[in-house]
């Protein structure tokens, strides 16, 4: 585990901010590195870049609408984890959709309970403006994800599609929630 990180304590959520950009980009890295290992080609993940994420960071951040959310997930200080949430670009989503559009934490933060943070808050803060479903988008083969997905509510909902990444095609699966105010409150995790 690297200096500085723990797997132990509260879990705090906030908005991301500027200072937060070069942290962002490493817990999307590392998360792609980790969740992604056998699914996209090694020689992709292993060419990311923390600096050349944490300019894309910076340049999403401020040249944003006020319509996309990105919340960071702190423990002991430390950003372990960010989600990102804003209105659907699917046009057969469901009339008032909004989507995740990423949810990653540090490799050793799976399962301790981040990442449950970070998609409850990205549930209620749509909830709270009005969204009525919630969309988004997991490589096909990512069983562990899809797991994640299905204990916070979300069922796939028919559409797929494939990319290319890396110079292999890969299928992403489309998965929903419907929206109220109910939604707010913690899901079920049986």
């Amino acid at each position: 585990m690297p200096l500085g990180t723990t797997t132990a304590g509260p879990v705090r959520i906030r908005e991301m901010t500027a200072d937060d950009c070069e942290a962002v980009a490493r817990v999307r890295v590392r998360g792609w590195q980790y969740a992604y290992a056998g699914l996209i080609p090694r020689a992709y993940l292993d060419a990311m870049s923390v600096e050349e994420e944490t300019a894309k960071r910076r340049e999403y951040l401020t040249r944003g609408d006020g319509r996309v959310v990105d919340l960071v997930a702190e423990r002991a200080g430390q950003v372990v984890g960010w989600g990102c949430r804003g209105p659907s670009r699917d046009e057969d989503a469901p009339a008032g959709s909004a989507e995740v559009y990423a949810l990653y934490v540090l490799p050793e933060q799976v399962s301790t309970g981040v990442g449950r943070a970070l998609m409850d808050a990205l549930i209620a803060r749509a909830v709270s403006e009005g969204a009525s479903a919630l969309v988004l988008w997991v490589l096909a083969a990512n069983e562990r994800a899809r797991r994640f997905y299905a204990k916070a509510g979300f069922a796939p909902d028919g559409a797929a599609e494939a990319f290319e990444v890396g110079g292999a095609t890969v299928s992403e699966v489309r998965y929903a929630r419907a929206l109220s105010a109910s939604s707010a409150a913690v899901p079920s995790r049986g």
